[in-house]
């Protein structure tokens, strides 16, 4: 995922801010960056980190659908629907469902 040009000291990002922030925004790749030649922080552009974080939010409730489906906590799709169907019926006596 990253690669050598992702990679910069905290000083470099420190004197050459604006640099950084351009290419952050441009690449949308994030940079680590280093203190004493180890990985410290990790940046990122503000719109590629709400996407990784939807994405990761997505990626739980899929998680949980599983597990939801593999210990037997679903229904099928007509029961579901048949279930609606009478909840809506109930709240909504004369409509044509």
């Amino acid at each position: 995922m990253f690669s050598a040009r992702d990679i910069h000291s905290l000083t470099d990002f420190q004197r050459n801010a604006k640099d950084h922030v351009q290419r952050l925004t441009d690449t949308k790749r994030p940079e680590i960056l280093t203190v004493n030649g180890k990985a410290q922080l990790v940046v990122q552009d503000a719109q590629a980190y709400e996407e990784m974080v939807e994405l990761l939010y997505s990626l739980k409730q899929i998680s949980k659908s599983v597990k939801d489906s593999e210990d037997g906590r679903t229904k099928p799709l007509d029961d579901a629907f048949s279930d609606i169907k009478q909840r809506l019926l109930s709240k909504y006596p004369n409509a044509k469902i």
